[in-house]
């Protein structure tokens, strides 16, 4: 008979309980703390973004598990605060989404998209306002990726009808940006002014968050895509030197990039 899912959610919650045991748990695990277990946390996250990404479905129920470990994490050592325990963090996000989803969970008049989604923004509000957070960037997370937080900001304003028209008015504002980084740019004897640099490069890289959302695009995806895309070019651009007895370090510009271009055309041939 295969385990079922309370069993071995019980289990992995007696295991944390002994981790953080004073008397005969891990010493290393008895030491952390919400701060320090945090990045843990985010790291999860997104190894398991990775195995989707990826595809890598056998690799997922391992990285799940770990990302759920990091939730037990936190409400063991919330429980032994005297604050919260596992059972509440479930509570609250069962009770959260059965607010949020009236058309499965009530109101059957509820049941067409756009009344679904008027929901589930009405809840969303409403719950902002219990939390006593005011203004509509209100709950957005300071601590997100900042591409990512740039998109929610900006969709955020736009519900509010603070957003451009299209796409096309987002790339003209891009072209407006890009001519105020250039003017930043160290000209003769004039150096550059670092606060300003990264004031233009940060309003350039908000601007591309705000057009991969006009294009239905999430920026984080384009970049991590984009990441992967050069890694693995230049990864090939090494071995094609390698095979002509070249370091990087001992070719020129010149050829690095003959032999970047040979790659792209490659992985075109591929394609067709």
């Amino acid at each position: 008979m295969p385990p079922t899912a309370e069993a071995e959610l019980r289990r992995l919650l007696d295991i944390m309980a002994a981790l953080r045991d004073p008397a005969g748990g891990c010493p290393w695990d008895r030491e952390q703390s919400f701060a320090t277990i945090a990045p843990y946390t985010i790291e999860e996250a997104y190894e398991v973004a990775d195995a989707i990404a990826r595809g890598d479905l056998a690799a997922l129920p391992d990285e799940l598990g770990d990302l759920l470990f990091q939730v037990v994490y936190h409400a063991r050592m919330a429980e032994e605060a005297g604050q919260f325990g596992f059972a509440e963090v479930a509570k609250s996000i069962a009770d959260k989404m059965v607010r949020r989803h009236p058309h499965v969970f009530g109101d059957a008049a509820a049941r067409d998209a756009g009344a679904q989604a008027g929901a589930w923004e009405a809840q969303k509000t409403a719950e902002r306002v219990a939390r006593a957070e005011t203004g509509t960037l209100a709950g957005i997370p300071a601590a997100l990726p900042a591409l990512t937080r740039a998109l929610k900001l900006t969709a955020r304003a736009a519900r509010v009808g603070f957003d451009w028209p299209d796409a096309e008015a987002v790339l003209d504002k891009l072209d407006e940006e890009v001519a105020e980084l250039r003017a930043e740019l160290p000209s003769g004897a004039a150096p550059a002014d670092p606060e300003r640099l990264a004031d233009e490069m940060g309003d350039m890289l908000f601007v591309l968050a705000n057009l991969a959302r006009k294009l239905k695009l999430d920026p984080e995806t384009c970049l991590r895509q984009a990441n992967e895309k050069f890694a693995r070019r230049f990864s090939a651009v090494e071995q094609r030197l390698a095979d002509a007895g070249k370091a990087p370090a001992d070719a020129t510009l010149d050829e690095m990039e003959a032999e970047w271009q040979a790659v792209k055309a490659a992985e075109r041939l591929s394609r067709s």
